[in-house]
């Protein structure tokens, strides 16, 4: 079992890696924790389809890009997180920030840098998406180590080596990979619970 004393620890001495933006748009997403039964739950979003969207069905946290008129990125993943599954961060408590993400190049569309903070709220709403979210939930953090639960996912750029994936949700509907995984990479080796290392590449 997972408990937040030791996160919260963990975090106050982790010194984040801050990337400089650069030609890269500015992004963040918010790690988001709750108490549930015995054990931590982590909130997964699933992004709604849409054609044209390079993100479109990605397993994700609530976030987006950074507007003009956020104060800075930790005020956009708390706006973004209110938008998309109407939980209010700015009264939760602020754990910590992971280590900046490079986003991969799509074709046509700019990388991004993305930021990302992990906080923990004590009573969170209900959960209600809106329409830029196909489905939300809550899953328990330490069945992110489960072995059975890791799987491979197929790459969606041409000619490149499958993905570590996770599954949350559907089997074959519902896993995290890409930049959402390697942000739960971060976090779980910062807190002393680091994911199997058994995948590897073909």
């Amino acid at each position: 079992m997972i408990s937040l004393d030791p996160i919260r620890r963990a975090l106050a001495t982790h010194d984040p890696v801050i990337l400089q933006g650069g030609g890269s748009r500015g992004a963040a997403v918010a790690l988001v924790l709750r108490q549930s039964r015995e054990d931590l739950a982590v909130l997964f979003i699933e992004r709604a389809r849409r054609e044209g969207d390079p993100w479109s069905g990605h397993m994700a946290f609530p976030g987006g890009r950074v507007d003009p008129g956020d104060a800075n990125a930790h005020s956009a993943a708390e706006r973004e997180t209110l938008e998309e599954v109407g939980i209010h961060l700015d009264a939760a408590e602020r754990i910590g920030r992971l280590d900046d993400m490079q986003g991969h190049r799509v074709a046509g569309v700019p990388s991004l840098l993305v930021s990302a903070f992990v906080y923990y709220v004590k009573d969170p709403a209900e959960l209600v998406a809106n329409h830029e979210v196909q489905d939300a939930f809550w899953f328990p953090v330490s069945s992110l180590l489960d072995l059975e639960r890791h799987v491979e996912y197929p790459a969606p750029w041409s000619g490149e080596e499958p993905l570590p994936g996770i599954r949350v949700g559907i089997p074959d509907g519902q896993v995290v990979w890409g930049l959402t995984y390697r942000f739960l990479e971060v976090f779980l080796q910062i807190i002393g619970s680091p994911l199997p290392g058994h995948w590897k590449p073909r």
